[in-house]
């Protein structure tokens, strides 16, 4: 007989998007502002200190069409 077990897992995934048409791309100053934001949603959401580092993997980044996305994912019972 078989042994296992099943579960469900709702997730969140917060984004902020960074306008980035070619050909010039996306400016600096929007991406960190961009970055900044998500930081500060990602230590609020996992209840760290405002001043605590991320870990590498925190944030996530794609290059969608003319836009560049920020973001991370949370499960239920995380936030």
């Amino acid at each position: 007989m078989a042994t296992f077990s099943s579960r469900t897992v709702v997730s969140t995934r917060r984004e902020w998007s960074v306008p980035a048409a070619e050909p010039w791309g996306a400016f600096l100053g929007d991406v960190r502002a961009a970055i900044a934001v998500a930081s500060v949603a990602y230590r609020e959401v996992h209840q760290l200190p405002e001043d605590a580092p991320l870990l590498d993997d925190a944030l996530r980044f794609k290059v969608a069409d003319n836009e560049i996305v920020i973001s991370f994912t949370v499960e239920e019972g995380q936030q």
